[in-house]
């Protein structure tokens, strides 16, 4: 088996990568910020510090065959500056790169975000084989990133996942099931647009995966469940998990539209209404297998968010 260093560790996506690379028998490094971090032996600690200043990535690398790079910024969110995530997410990433191919690191995975390729939505099915379009400082430094790391020399896999779900989750995936767990009917029933997500589960099968196949070598891939949803079946997969019926009703987009305008929210019509669907086909094709029922698997986190909060574990 492998020794491979996960920066970002303590993150979301960091605490199921994590154990699902120890489970596989290999033994992993996790890199975090800043101590304490929510791991056990026989994972090893490390820490990397804050990616806004430079990093001595060398010693973490050493005796290491693997890098899976999870740290940054890992969402787009107001205020911040684009100068810091080019440092954060572009600099930090081409440093690292670099102090991998001088430790002679087998591959470096990174996990980008499909904004790297495109904004929050899209006309068509987003492949690899778009050229990449991001319309935001998050995207273009994950893109600048991804462009660091090919010329660096060392061996790479790029992913690049749509909305990351699973339990913990937050950003929008949050707010829309504190919303389902709300007993009032939701205004969503005749919105038709879909759009991609992925488990987190299923972007640690990922990332599992690229790292045994050396065809996966200097590839970049999408990542998504295979099946996208509608806005009223992720609600109703929620809803079936919090033990609620969908309580759907069909009020027209434009009314909705209006009632977040007034509410100060029109920037979350984009989000409702947009459609952004990534096929994960060239992923699958290398041998990936995701469980491909996000109808259950959201039905899941939602009934272990009822869980947490009845045992009084923060959510």
């Amino acid at each position: 088996m492998s020794r491979i260093l996960v920066t970002g560790a303590s993150g979301f996506i960091g605490r199921a990568v994590v154990p699902a690379l120890a489970a596989a028998g290999h033994d992993v490094r996790a890199a975090v910020r800043r101590a304490p971090a929510p791991f056990a032996p026989p994972v090893e600690m490390a820490i990397h510090g804050d990616l806004g200043e430079e990093v001595n990535w060398r010693p973490l690398m050493a005796g290491m065959d693997f890098v899976v790079h999870l740290a940054g910024i890992a969402h787009t969110a107001p205020g911040i500056p684009e100068a810091r995530y080019d440092r954060i997410n572009h600099r930090a990433t081409a440093e690292l790169a670099e102090a991998a191919r001088a430790a002679g690191i087998e591959r470096l995975v990174l996990v980008s975000t499909i904004r790297a390729q495109a904004g929050p939505a899209s006309d068509r099915v987003l492949t690899e084989a778009d050229a990449p379009l991001p319309t935001d400082p998050y995207g273009r430094s994950k893109l600048a990133a991804e462009i660091a790391l090919a010329r660096s020399g060392v061996p790479f896999t790029v992913l690049r996942p749509v909305l990351v779900y699973g339990p913990g989750a937050k950003g929008n995936l949050r707010a829309l099931m504190r919303l389902c767990a709300l007993p009032i009917p939701l205004p969503f029933g005749a919105l038709a647009n879909r759009r991609s997500l992925l488990s987190v589960q299923n972007l640690a099968a990922a990332i599992l995966h690229v790292l045994a196949h050396d065809a996966c070598r200097g590839e970049t891939y999408v990542v998504a469940d295979p099946q996208p949803l509608s806005l009223p079946e992720i609600a109703t997969a929620l809803r079936a998990g919090l033990g609620k019926p969908p309580g759907l009703i069909a009020v027209p987009g434009g009314l909705i539209r209006l009632g977040l305008a007034v509410l100060g929210r029109a920037h979350n019509w984009d989000q409702l209404n947009g459609q952004l669907i990534a096929a994960p086909n060239k992923l699958i094709a290398s041998g990936w297998r995701p469980d491909p029922d996000t109808k259950a698997a959201l039905a899941a986190i939602a009934s272990e968010s009822i869980g947490r909060a009845s045992s009084g574990v923060p959510r």
